[in-house]
């Protein structure tokens, strides 16, 4: 059966209910069936020291999402060349799932350096990008603005973010409103981010 899924990338280190707030409201209020949390081993724009191995980083996600049967987990990243283009990934998301078509999923403050992306072109021509709100400076690109591919989406502005996450836990203060119930039994037993 063809879907339409959303594609929500990111190295979820941990991910927390902000994470969850955006997918679950996206799959809910808009043209999406799925939404898959895309987890990348590496990001071309971040540094690897802080990040878990990708094996737990899945494993959180997946605890994090039992409840909810429209949003998956995806390794599809770990098995492809480093670093990690979304260009590539979406190549071979598109070869191995020929019947789905596939969107990306992101906040509006990447969609101002989105013409950074190596081929972003490429990605826009294919692919619809559903964008949330976040509370950030500057403007979108011009030649973004209006465009028939990209789909704002009244989401929830969600200010929480893993580097906070990890930084107060570190710290010793109790982060465990901000973390799915599971995440935080997960992380706390393997005694992550301490």
């Amino acid at each position: 059966m063809k879907k339409n899924i959303g594609l929500y990338f990111g190295t979820f280190n941990p991910i927390h209910v902000g994470h969850l707030v955006i997918a679950n409201h996206m799959v809910e209020f808009s043209a999406l069936d799925e939404v898959w949390f895309v987890i990348t081993p590496k990001s071309p724009f971040k540094q690897k020291q802080t990040l878990l191995d990708n094996h737990h980083r899945y494993q959180m996600v997946y605890e994090a999402i039992q409840e909810y049967p429209k949003l998956k987990a995806s390794k599809i990243e770990f098995d492809l060349p480093q670093p990690n283009y979304t260009v590539t990934t979406l190549v071979h998301l598109r070869e191995r799932y020929a019947e789905h078509t596939f969107c990306l999923i992101m906040g509006e403050d990447n969609l101002k350096s989105f013409h950074k992306w190596k081929n972003y072109e490429a990605i826009l021509e294919h692919h619809d990008l559903y964008i949330y709100p976040r509370i950030s400076n500057g403007n979108e690109e011009h030649q973004f603005k209006d465009h028939p591919n990209i789909h704002t989406v009244d989401a929830p502005i969600m200010e929480i973010s893993s580097t906070f996450i990890r930084r107060e836990h570190k710290d010793g203060k109790n982060i465990k409103a901000l973390l799915p119930e599971k995440v935080w039994t997960y992380m706390d037993e393997m005694n992550f981010y301490r």
